[in-house]
């Protein structure tokens, strides 16, 4: 069987049904008695397994066998649940990531699990799941699908199979109701069985099966030499399958069901039904799975729409067509609908990456002996689909450093009269055009002195300016390349790395982060990111007739300045303005261009955080809404220049990056 085209399918939903394990078993660690938990714990493990067996990873199905054994014997009430016993669980679901993990980079999922499943099997010690009594099975299998009926060959096959001691049965497979792709799935179940043995006759047809005009339930009648329980399992090993009954056959016993099979329904009458049902279950469909790079080509497209469009009305501008720009007005309305529809369908939850870290920090608790308590809120803020990806890692060092450096050992919490249990706080929540992800602990806090002390001592800053820093300033020393305060060096933190590539990944992504802690009470770390990277608004400004953008986030205000009011204090220019003296940089010196001295200066006042720098331009062009392009390897180290925009006329416009100015 060719699997490879599944393989992108199996991935993601190899992934989906890990971190649903995960989820319900860290709920189960804290409710034992709530077997539902047990339940959907145990369907996910049962449905990977089958999409493992299916596409050959025997070391995935094997190990994914096992754990659904000692799952069964749980919720069966075989055995009592232990923290051991939980404990080697999420040691098997590590694997099963790792497993996952291989196949996902192009390896073969293979992995020595030979010590976690015999872990497992102690754990089971021997227990058996029950098997369906046979009577209770046939009388299952006669309300679900109808019996076969044979044709003379059919049944010469059959007696000569008998015969030669071959086993014949009649096997109904009933799909999960969720299933999407039962056509596909019946197929799978038909592969896997003819590699067993050899298939008399379906019910539906095959055909009818192919085109997926039947129900959730289909049946075959097959012949093997292998056991009922083989059969089964073989079957089972196949992904989305719910139920799968089985009974041994004959001649005899088709008959008679063919004459109690007479008294049902009329078949036209079951065909409209079934075709009513599907009717249903199709109106109730309403999300399809679209691969990323699809909507990344069909955001190019609208991109050059819109600087097409922009050049259009331009151009109606200049010429006074005002026919022509009535239309293009009608267009901006509907380009505006169609970007935001656009964008919507970039936005993914974020819980893509907040679901890892209740696991994470479950890990390291027990590795530092520490109890904390991760409380996450605001999982399903949304976020587009590149920075998700992106923000995962900074938010990895971020927790873990909570967790390492911030939340006390339990015997220090308790001296200082707090909880033994600590506290973190993952959150995100909108902002206007932006998301704000905090992560909040009740930790230690940070001490400044230690900061200050560590960084004079690193020639970072020197001890004359130390006592001007103010409590944000002092804070973000910690973001220094190398810096740490860390006593000891652990496998978790403390070795100078993290911080540092935590911010340059954040600002990279347009964002910035914030510190605010307060010693013996803990420490609050603010990340403020845009909620798209590809389309923004910005404000065009003048320099030299030069046109620039500036990204609408970082700026704060407008205004016109007089030359009376800058200043030079220690060689650097200063604005003096509502009652702060913030940096003044010139846009044109920056860039290379001539300075003009002039009476009054167009300013533009960004920040980053509580940090201001006043920029000074020729004028102000006006608000517009841009299309950021990449200026290529060659031109991407250029100094505080992020990117390039065309505008309504074909020129090209460089992108400020006013982080770079503020630093």
């Amino acid at each position: 069987m060719e699997t490879s085209q599944y393989l992108d399918m199996f991935i993601e939903e190899s992934q989906e049904h890990l971190q649903a394990i995960n989820e319900h078993l860290l709920s189960f660690e804290k409710d034992h008695e709530n077997l539902t938990l047990v339940d959907e714990i145990f369907r996910s493990a049962h449905t990977l397994k089958g999409m493992s067996a299916t596409m050959g990873f025997e070391d995935l199905a094997s190990l994914t066998h096992q754990m659904e054994n000692v799952l069964d014997a749980v919720r069966n009430k075989k055995i009592s649940v232990t923290e051991d016993i939980i404990d080697i669980v999420f040691d098997a679901v590590d694997h099963l990531e790792k497993m996952v993990t291989s196949i996902t980079e192009g390896g073969d999922g293979k992995l020595d699990v030979s010590h976690v499943v015999a872990q497992l099997e102690k754990v089971e010690k021997g227990t058996t799941i029950d098997q369906n009594n046979s009577e209770q099975t046939m009388d299952k299998m006669s309300t679900v699908v109808p019996a076969h009926t044979f044709d003379e060959y059919q049944k010469t096959v059959i007696s000569q199979a008998v015969d030669q001691g071959y086993g014949v049965y009649e096997i109904a497979i009933q799909l999960d109701d969720q299933c999407m792709l039962k056509g596909a799935r019946a197929y799978m179940v038909f592969e896997v069985l003819e590699n067993k043995g050899e298939i008399i006759q379906s019910v539906p047809s095959v055909e009818e099966i192919e085109q997926e005009q039947f129900e959730n339930t289909f049946s075959i009648t097959f012949i093997t030499e292998q056991n009922e329980k083989s059969v089964k399992d073989s079957i089972y090993r196949v992904s989305e399958i719910k139920d799968v009954m089985i009974q041994r056959v004959s001649l005899e016993e088709s008959a008679s069901s063919h004459s109690e099979n007479d008294t049902k329904p009329d078949k036209a009458d079951l065909k409209k039904e079934t075709n009513n049902k599907k009717t249903e279950k199709r109106i109730q469909t309403k999300s399809i799975r679209v691969n990323l790079e699809r909507i990344d080509k069909l955001m190019n497209s609208f991109e050059e729409l819109l600087v097409d469009k922009a050049r259009l009305e331009q151009r109606a501008r200049e010429k006074n067509d005002q026919p022509m720009v009535e239309i293009i007005e009608q267009m901006n309305r509907a380009s505006t609908d169609l970007q935001n529809t656009i964008l919507d369908m970039r936005m993914v939850p974020i819980d893509e990456v907040f679901n890892r870290f209740p696991k994470m920090v479950r890990s390291l608790t027990k590795e530092l002996g520490k109890k904390i308590e991760l409380e996450v809120t605001g999982a399903e803020t949304e976020l587009d689909r590149t920075m998700v990806d992106q923000i995962g890692d900074p938010l990895v060092h971020l927790i873990r450093n909570s967790v390492d450096h911030g939340i006390e050992d339990p015997v220090v919490r308790k001296q200082a009269g707090k909880k033994e249990t600590g506290h973190i706080h993952l959150k995100s929540f909108h902002s206007g055009n932006d998301v704000i992800i905090e992560i909040v602990d009740d930790g230690a806090g940070i001490d400044k002195e230690k900061i200050i002390k560590k960084a004079v001592n690193k020639g970072i800053i020197t001890s004359e300016n130390r006592k001007a820093l103010t409590d944000p300033q002092v804070f973000d020393l910690l973001f220094a390349p190398g810096f740490s305060t860390a006593e000891q060096i652990s496998d978790i933190s403390g070795r100078g790395v993290g911080l540092d590539v935590v911010k340059n990944t954040i600002e990279s992504l347009g964002g910035s982060i914030v510190i605010e802690s307060k010693l013996g009470e803990g420490t609050s770390f603010s990340i403020q990111l845009p909620l798209t990277l590809s389309i923004i608004t910005a404000l065009l400004v003048d320099v030299q007739n030069e046109t620039y953008a500036l990204p609408l986030t970082s700026i704060k205000e407008t205004a016109v300045i007089t030359k009376d009011q800058i200043n030079h204090v220690h060689s650097q220019t200063v604005l003096q303005y509502r009652d702060k003296v913030i940096p003044l940089v010139f846009l044109s010196e920056t860039f290379g261009l001539n300075k003009i001295d002039a009476d009054e200066y167009s300013t533009v006042i960004v920040h980053k955080g509580e940090k201001q720098v006043a920029l000074v331009v020729d004028g102000f062009i006006g608000q517009r809404e841009i299309v950021i392009k990449g200026l290529g390897n060659y031109l991407n180290q250029v100094f505080a220049i992020s990117g390039s925009t065309i505008l309504g006329d074909g020129e090209v416009a460089l992108i400020v990056d006013c982080n770079a100015l503020i630093s």
